[in-house]
């Protein structure tokens, strides 16, 4: 999809019904199942996290960014993921903590960012995380600036590569429910991206798809 496209969709995609547990369940473990309901957490007093789905322009594609997180101690260490972090105490809100997350993470000046919409929220039981992403969309041409504590690498791909169900496969992973464990997962060149980062690919996956037949 040309980034042109992309913004022209851009009233529908604020529009369109979010998918929410549907889409989360086509990327979720089965064992995972219980925890995508609200009341699965209502007593859990989660941690508040956000991320940013940014789509930007490259050689006048729309594209996304992911980020590969360094290897340190914790269930999310050299995890695939969106740029983004816990919610820090002086932030007025959350669409706040994913702008100012992604760019300390990834050197993205937040003022160069509109935030387009919500999505849903996703429960992450290993961390007693609740992490809100936001779309969000720059015109700008990017050089990213990657913090080394934080970010190995990124993995840059357009919306395109999104859309084409031949990314969809299965893969035996390690998790916080069973040594070895069937998972959905989406395989973007070499990179295996599964969990909380492949629900909410799910969401926007089913809602550009929504929008552009509609």
């Amino acid at each position: 999809m040309d980034f042109e496209t992309f913004v022209k969709f851009l009233p529908k995609i604020e529009k369109e019904k979010l998918l929410a547990i549907t889409a989360h369940q086509k990327m979720a473990p089965l064992e995972r199942f219980s925890s995508l309901h609200p009341a699965y957490y209502a007593d859990k007093n989660p941690r508040k996290a956000a991320v940013l789905l940014l789509v930007y322009p490259k050689n006048s594609e729309a594209h996304l960014v992911l980020i590969v997180r360094n290897a340190y101690e914790g269930v999310h260490a050299s995890q695939i993921a969106f740029p983004g972090g816990k919610e820090e105490i002086s932030d007025p809100d959350l669409s706040f903590t994913a702008l100012r997350e992604t760019e300390e993470e990834v050197g993205v000046l937040m003022e160069q960012i509109k935030i387009v919409r919500p999505f849903s929220q996703v429960y992450i039981p290993p961390s007693n995380f609740l992490v809100a992403p936001f779309l969000g969309i720059t015109t700008n041409e990017l050089q990213f600036r990657l913090d080394p504590h934080e970010v190995k690498a990124i993995v840059e791909f357009p919306l395109r590569t999104l859309l084409d169900d031949e990314i969809l496969t299965e893969v035996k992973m390690k998790t916080s429910y069973a040594n070895e464990m069937l998972v959905p997962a989406f395989k973007i060149e070499e990179h295996i991206v599964w969990g909380a980062t492949a629900m909410m690919l799910s969401e926007l996956k089913e809602l550009l798809k929504n929008s552009i037949n509609s």
